[in-house]
């Protein structure tokens, strides 16, 4: 099996082009997959659908979470598709079952208190008026921070408030601001933005320190650190901020297909995720509110 292993990963590496991260992660599961045929003295060219589940239960054994043992089924999938190709097998058991449904983690939000909390970290200088259009930004409009640090002046009507962005496979949309984020961004464009640039030209609206434009990873350096200034105590990330504002929407009674249409989300199913914290936080203020809800 190993020289088979080794021909599909070199498939992977010139022909599909596939990074080196990716090339190593294949190659782990499949050197799992091999460790466990050998140690049951199995054929690989003769598995059937007894032999998958057993391999399936095995990794469940193992206490691996469903997203590692969907990535072992998808590695080992492709892996037979290729053997297939090559009319070393005739079929793939593989294709016969599914793997175990992710686990459904509620996104980590921010209560409107705690996101004026990090507001109030920003100072006036250039770089703090900068941090604040950030938080303001991602706030009001909830797109993502690869999004947001792409955003081009050219993009914006300062007028109707509206920002045209360009989202995953392309795919553009219209997302809008408030006043308060119109007055922040009206300073920052006019007199922050102009000193952090030092005369250097530049199309994008977020520039660091050296007037180049700010990456994903420099917005989370400065979350973190408006963080630690703040006395916010949990921990969240730039991404936070947009499970805010799908949240927030929801809470206010706007409909999920329009909440869905201002983050970009392909499919509805991605979306109805913050209808669980929605209905998680009517829950608590019902436990909270109600004269029979919290007595014994």
């Amino acid at each position: 099996m190993q020289n088979y292993v080794e021909q599909f990963i070199e498939y992977l590496e010139y022909e599909k082009k596939y990074s080196e991260n990716t090339l190593v992660g294949y190659g782990n599961d499949l050197r799992d997959f091999g460790e466990y045929i050998c140690s049951n003295k199995m054929d690989f060219k003769k598995m059937v659908y007894k032999d998958v589940t057993n391999y399936l239960i095995f990794l469940s054994d193992q206490n691996l979470k469903s997203t590692s043992i969907n990535r072992h089924l998808s590695s080992i999938r492709s892996f037979y598709d290729f053997l297939m190709k090559q009319n070393v097998v005739e079929a793939s058991p593989f294709h016969l079952v599914s793997g175990p449904k992710k686990e459904q983690k509620l996104p980590n939000y921010l209560q409107y208190e705690e996101f004026l909390d990090l507001v109030a970290a920003c100072d006036e200088t250039a770089l703090g008026i900068r941090n604040r259009m950030i938080l303001e930004l991602l706030f009001a409009t909830g797109v993502r921070v690869s999004e947001a640090v792409n955003i081009k002046l050219a993009d914006i009507d300062f007028k109707n408030r509206e920002i045209k962005i360009t989202g995953k496979g392309k795919k553009m949309r219209i997302v809008y601001f408030n006043k308060v984020c119109q007055e922040v961004m009206s300073k920052y464009v006019l007199e922050a933005r102009q000193e952090l640039a030092k005369g250097q030209k530049s199309e994008f609206l977020f520039l660091n320190h050296l007037g180049r434009p700010l990456t994903r990873r420099g917005v989370a350096d400065i979350l973190e650190k408006l963080i630690k200034k703040s006395a916010l105590k949990h921990k969240i990330s730039p991404h936070t901020l947009r499970h805010t504002f799908a949240t927030l929407m929801l809470n206010e009674g706007m409909d999920i297909r329009e909440v869905q249409e201002l983050l970009g989300h392909a499919r509805l199913g991605t979306t109805s995720i913050y209808t669980h914290v929605s209905n998680e936080e009517l829950r608590r203020i019902y436990l909270q509110s109600h004269p029979r809800a919290h007595k014994n």
